[in-house]
């Protein structure tokens, strides 16, 4: 669709004809769907004009056309904002306003001779209705996840967060399609040295257009060159409205499923609010495997590699013939084997993830299993290598937030090439080099690795732990809330 900006100082008043040559050869030309509608009430010529695919036709017809013929006295821009039922009409006085309404899903209207042309609001909404989370599932808890409309969104998150606190403040992002985007945070707990933080990096955001929220993360995060995500996405509502509670703040962008929450620490990405729906004995237990596992899954393949090029002396006599056996008849070194399974293991996963779903399950399974059984017989591996690289796998499914798992299934390829060559130093050079990369990121300019650095003991309960709710009254510190307790402990009698 082509468009052209007209520029002049004053487009109306107008006749109906020069208004429709202007509004179809500037900034519709070559375009068949821009309709028009011509009337004469009272002896005045009207002009309708909107796009057909762009706008809800029942209500053009019932709140529009209709009323605009039945009037028995002449029209003027008074009656016109006051008599059409139509909510958040607009004067406007260019051709450049009326244009860029109608690529929006206004309608406007146009009495010949009038000082402006009035557009009305009423958009197609073709959107899906509210279903199950897909990526983040549940046991226990709510199962609504957001959609793709920005109004559905704030509706559950106004549903869901009944007061007068919730603050909702509005930014238009991108010069050539420009998107709604909604910072949202509670007033009276958010800090307001983040929620001004926040504000800048959207305010400065100079783009062409956001084509979702993943992309608009990119562009405002503290470092963009790091593997490790430094704000949150999440497609549930309770779990962003957990984290507003906790002093967060959170930014829906229009046409996106997936809310951003910021700052966050290393791990919030392996906690869920379904730790907070079960018992805290359990949340905790959960909480402590899901970290446990990421550590397995970045240093089990590197220690067997390790262990067989350098280091045959820490492995049991017992398990030693065994991994002989099962090696006689690799061809390669124990680093190109891993790598070899590492990457089929990474492509059955990928595979499977792009393939409609019931396919994509048995790719996964009967790939697996397949693949595995026949690399084994043609010795390109060993059997213990593929248990090995299979809880590997299965650990790295285990965070609840799937941009953390992709990283530490990243992480692990350059681990195992370290390991490969300098064995067990390579993988302590590793790990240092991981804490201190994660000891200098920072999300919206807070400690990463809080509440261990700097250290918070009074937080692990928000972060590593899930302590019982009468114990566990105040908000995590790294947020720097406004109110730090959420309730007072009840006194014993």
């Amino acid at each position: 669709m082509k468009r052209k900006s007209r520029k002049r100082s004053e487009d109306f008043p107008t006749d109906i004809k020069q208004l429709e040559s202007i509004i179809k050869n500037d900034f519709f030309k070559d375009t068949p769907d821009l309709s028009t509608k011509h009337f004469t009430v009272n002896g005045q010529p009207i002009i309708v004009l909107f796009i057909n695919y762009m706008i809800d036709k029942n209500h053009l017809y019932e709140y529009i056309l209709e009323p605009l013929q039945k009037k028995e006295e002449q029209w003027d821009l008074g009656s016109l904002n006051n008599e059409i039922p139509v909510e958040s009409n607009q004067q406007r006085t260019t051709f450049q306003e009326v244009g860029d309404d109608l690529m929006k899903g206004h309608v406007a209207i146009y009495i010949e001779e009038m000082d402006a042309c009035v557009t009305y609001p009423i958009p197609r909404l073709d959107k899906r209705s509210l279903e199950k989370a897909e990526t983040e599932s549940l046991v226990f808890g709510p199962q609504v996840s957001f959609t793709e409309s920005l109004q559905s969104n704030l509706n559950i998150l106004h549903w869901r967060l009944d007061t007068p606190e919730l603050k909702v403040e509005k930014f238009i992002i991108g010069k050539t399609i420009p998107t709604e985007v909604r910072l949202v945070y509670l007033n009276d707990i958010a800090s307001d040295e983040n929620v001004s933080e926040m504000r800048k990096r959207l305010e400065k955001l100079a783009v062409d257009d956001v084509v979702e929220s993943s992309t608009l993360t990119q562009m405002i995060e503290d470092n963009s060159y790091t593997i490790f995500p430094q704000f949150l996405a999440t497609e549930l509502p309770d779990r962003f409205c957990y984290s507003l509670k906790e002093g967060r703040i959170g930014v829906l962008v229009d046409k996106s499923p997936t809310g951003i929450i910021a700052p966050t620490t290393f791990f919030s990405y392996f906690q869920s609010t379904e730790d907070l729906y079960t018992r805290w004995s359990m949340g905790t237990f959960i909480r402590l495997m899901r970290m446990v596992a990421m550590f397995l899954s970045v240093i089990l393949t590197p220690l067997y590699v390790a262990a067989l090029t350098f280091h045959y002396e820490i492995i049991p006599s017992a398990l030693l013939v065994s991994l002989g056996h099962s090696r006689s008849r690799v061809p390669f070194p124990p680093l190109l084997e891993a790598l070899l399974l590492e990457v089929l293991i990474e492509l059955i996963r990928e595979a499977g993830a792009r393939l409609p779903t019931k396919v994509g399950q048995t790719m996964g399974i009967v790939g697996g299993i397949v693949i595995g059984q026949a690399i084994v017989q043609a010795g390109f591996t060993s059997n213990i290598l593929i248990i090995i690289v299979a809880l590997s796998a299965l650990a790295s499914f285990t965070a609840p937030s799937y941009l953390m798992g992709s990283a530490i299934r990243i992480i692990r390829f350059p681990v195992i090439i370290l390991a490969g060559f300098w064995g067990f130093i390579g993988i302590a050079f590793a790990i240092a080099f991981l804490i201190i990369h994660l000891l200098k990121i920072s999300s919206l300019k807070r400690p990463y690795l809080s509440p261990l650095y700097p250290l918070q003991i009074k937080d692990i309960d928000n972060s590593l732990l899930r302590l019982p709710f009468l114990l566990s009254n105040k908000r995590a510190r790294s947020n720097l809330p406004k109110k730090l307790k959420r309730f007072d402990r009840p006194k014993k009698s």
